[in-house]
């Protein structure tokens, strides 16, 4: 697959490459079956307007990577600033970074402190190694719970009707394709809060499952505090991430930039993969 495969790889990276053997309200939110239909408008209207707002966010997490024959942990930390920049800081002891991974709208960076090495590619770079065409919002909107357009900066009235929307049953399913010929499926509950997404090829042969639970209310808001993100062949799991949530803060200052020491020795993209094939022997 393109886009969200390979940024999923990146984050199992992030883990797998160096072998890593408070929320503020605690109110659980329910999850609540489809009820009556809504106009296709009103629907769409409605999971727009409860999209979980931010302008920043920093966030620390518990996640678990699990691959074939290898399941690793590790506390992390994530930072994004809307639209604009998204920081996954991996600090298997005592905050202390081993692994720093930064996108923004236009490049990549991987820093591996354990043994000082870095990526830094932008994404048309990238596109001579993969068939990646990167798109920052779909992968923001992956992490913060948001329905989204695929290949689009951000969801908009103009683009309601390019969804197919099937609201019978216990929760309300949406459908997209994008230019490439990938499908979208997403679920949401009867208060329009988005439960899954699934992303999956022509053929489907390989996928991306995205499962969203234990929702509380942050700041006033819905999220949720657990993720789990499967990567699937043939409808069999071959890695992914279990992603549960400790702490959230919207809106203060965060700072996504990292520092590079001068004696790190710059690696490919070809480098960080092979590395993780290596740990996945």
């Amino acid at each position: 697959m393109r886009t969200i495969r390979y940024t999923l790889l990146c984050l199992i990276a992030a883990i797998a490459v160096v072998c890593l053997s408070g929320c503020k309200s605690t109110q659980k939110v329910a999850t609540v079956a489809a009820g009556e239909a809504k106009a296709h408008f009103d629907f769409f209207e409605s999971i727009r307007e409860q999209s979980f707002r931010f302008e920043t966010l920093n966030a620390r997490m518990n996640v678990e990577v699990k691959m074939p024959g290898k399941e690793l942990s590790s506390r992390a930390e994530l930072k994004m600033v809307r639209d604009s920049a998204f920081v996954l800081s991996v600090q298997p002891i005592m905050g202390i970074e081993v692994i720093r991974l930064e996108m923004d709208r236009d490049s990549i960076r991987f820093i591996d402190r354990m043994n000082k090495r870095y990526l830094a590619e932008n994404y048309a770079q990238m596109k001579g190694q993969t068939p990646i065409v990167f798109n920052y919002n779909n992968l923001q909107s992956l992490f913060v719970n948001h329905l989204f357009f695929p290949g689009e900066e951000s969801l908009t009235p103009a683009l309601y009707n390019r969804f197919l929307l099937n609201q019978e049953g216990s929760s309300a399913e949406i459908k997209a394709t994008d230019k490439s010929g990938l499908y979208y499926t997403f679920k949401a509950d009867g208060e329009e809060k988005l439960l899954s997404t699934f992303i999956t090829n022509r053929e489907e042969t390989m996928a991306l499952e995205w499962l969203y639970s234990a929702f509380v209310l942050t700041e006033g808001q819905p999220f949720p505090t657990v993720m789990d993100v499967k990567l699937l062949d043939k409808g069999e799991t071959k890695g992914g991430l279990k992603i549960q949530f400790t702490r959230i803060q919207t809106d203060i200052p965060v700072q996504v930039a990292g520092s590079i020491p001068d004696k790190y020795q710059r690696i490919t993209l070809a480098d960080l993969i092979k590395a993780l094939q290596k740990n996945n022997e």
